[in-house]
């Protein structure tokens, strides 16, 4: 088992904090597990097992937890008095009005409440409402590239590494697997549980292979500009006709099961959020793989869609930059300030290199600009821009 270090800490530095700790993130990225490391932890720090209290809406051991009381009752009963109790509720928007059980339950003095879900609703709607300024989210990713490579220890070819991440997935449970028909029936699991639970049943989507065809068509277009007009006309010239504004419900949708994560354009020079234009990337390039093949995947893309991920691992909100008419690829942007991200496959070629370089020579403040290839070279600074392999950027 990986220890998800930066997420246990997260959850150790909330212990006994007068907050709900919520945790979200696609399924199968960890959520359960990241709940029995940190069990373990309170269990080895003196709390006792009784004063922990746990309830996975999804086994079958607790079917008949299925509304806000029921869900109360079973929790209530087990608290032991003048103590602290640290429930932990796997999946609650799996009960009908859940957001009712957990306000009940965060209101007692002895409660510390976990909750996790699987997609946006778990913090839309009522729940928000009743708990603003009431918890923190911890989101959620599969392995960082950087985990994956801790669980092979013995081998040191991070290149193959890196392609082994790729096919193979970044969630989890693939590293139990060694056979590639094993890896794919898992992330068909995966991906058809993600299209029937968290999108067309909660959606109420009445025509599921669309659905699938504008998956598919967002995993192909990986870093690209993605529009609903722009999809709704790939769909129509394929012989599918789709209204644009149905397009952007199922885009809503994908980004809610946080399948997709959606990055918007920033105006550096105008110091402004940008209403249109936004590409997306995807919460693990395994998936893409399992529904497209390698072939024809643009490799500098998928190399943009990790780099983008890490960054949101690193706790940076991140965006697409515009600079006139030059785009930098990523603005990471944390309480410390902002940093300027271009990510390229190679750079080797003088025009190629010049290339890259130009969008960042472009930003004229003195902020952190980076360069990220899969070249191997020795650190190289370009008048102040540095130049580094992006592998061990990324396992730093």
């Amino acid at each position: 088992m990986i220890i998800r270090k930066k997420y246990l800490e997260d959850l150790i530095q909330l212990k006994d904090k007068n907050i709900i700790k919520v945790i979200t993130g696609i399924r199968r990225c960890g959520k359960s597990t990241l709940f029995e490391l940190y069990q373990d932890y309170l269990l080895q720090s003196g709390v006792s097992r009784e004063q922990i209290i746990s309830v996975n809406l999804e086994d079958g051991d607790y079917r008949n937890i299925r509304t806000a009381e029921t869900l109360y009752t079973y929790v209530a009963e087990r608290l032991i008095e003048n103590t602290m109790n640290y429930v932990f509720l796997d999946e609650a928007q799996q009960a009908e009005n859940f957001q009712e059980a957990v306000d009940w339950l965060y209101v007692k003095k002895n409660v510390d409440l976990y909750i996790t879900g699987s997609n946006a609703y778990l913090l839309s709607g009522e729940l928000a409402t009743l708990l603003s300024g009431r918890y923190v989210e911890i989101k959620m990713l599969p392995l960082s590239f950087k985990e994956y490579v801790s669980a092979f220890p013995e081998n040191h070819n991070t290149a193959q590494l890196y392609m082994n991440y790729l096919s193979n997935s970044s969630f989890p449970g693939t590293l139990e697997l060694v056979r590639k028909q094993d890896i794919r029936a898992y992330l068909e699991g995966i991906y058809n549980t993600i299209l029937v639970k968290d999108i067309v049943t909660r959606k109420k989507i009445s025509d599921p292979s669309m659905l699938e065809s504008i998956i598919e068509f967002m995993f192909d277009n990986i870093g690209n500009i993605c529009s609903g007009t722009k999809i709704a006309n790939a769909m129509t010239s394929a012989g599918r006709k789709i209204s644009v504004p149905t397009v952007e419900s199922y885009l809503s949708a994908l980004t809610d099961s946080y399948i997709f994560y959606r990055a918007s354009r920033y105006d550096v020079k105008g110091k402004q959020y940008l209403a249109t234009g936004a590409k997306y990337y995807a919460a693990d390039i395994g998936l893409r793989y399992f529904l497209l093949g390698t072939r024809q995947a643009d490799q500098g893309h998928i190399l943009e869609n990790i780099v983008y991920l890490e960054l949101i691992r690193r706790g940076y909100e991140v965006y697409i930059g515009k600079v006139s008419a030059q785009e930098v690829d990523f603005i990471a942007i944390n309480s410390e300030g902002e940093e300027y991200y271009q990510v390229s496959q190679t750079v080797m070629e003088e025009q190629t290199l010049k290339r890259e370089l130009s969008p960042l020579e472009a930003v004229k403040d003195h902020n952190p600009k980076y360069l990220l290839t899969m070249d191997y070279t020795p650190l190289t600074s370009h008048n102040g821009i540095k130049q580094m392999n992006v592998l061990e950027w990324l396992t730093r």
